[in-house]
């Protein structure tokens, strides 16, 4: 079964365009986007690489895990690019 995992994020431009993705909750995560519309799957790919190495670490990830069975609402903030 899938889990929700809920995870700040902070996305600072780069001056030669896209996006560098971290969290500060989480300082081993960080990657880089060009487009937003790859966020979702760039930053499971990242999320997954630090899941391993807190794993590796025996250290657990300091992140709220959500049971979607539970049915509870979950808050969350998202970025969605618009065309204007």
């Amino acid at each position: 079964m899938k889990k929700i995992t809920k995870i700040p994020l902070i996305l600072s431009p780069q001056e030669e365009g896209g996006w560098t993705v971290t969290s500060p909750l989480i300082p081993e995560l960080i990657t880089e986007i060009d487009d937003l519309k790859d966020l979702p799957r760039i930053l499971e790919d990242a999320f997954k690489a630090v899941k391993e190495l807190y794993e590796d670490m025996g250290r657990e990830l300091p992140v709220e895990i959500f049971d979607p069975a539970k049915k509870i609402p979950v808050w969350f903030e998202s970025v969605i690019e618009l065309s204007v």
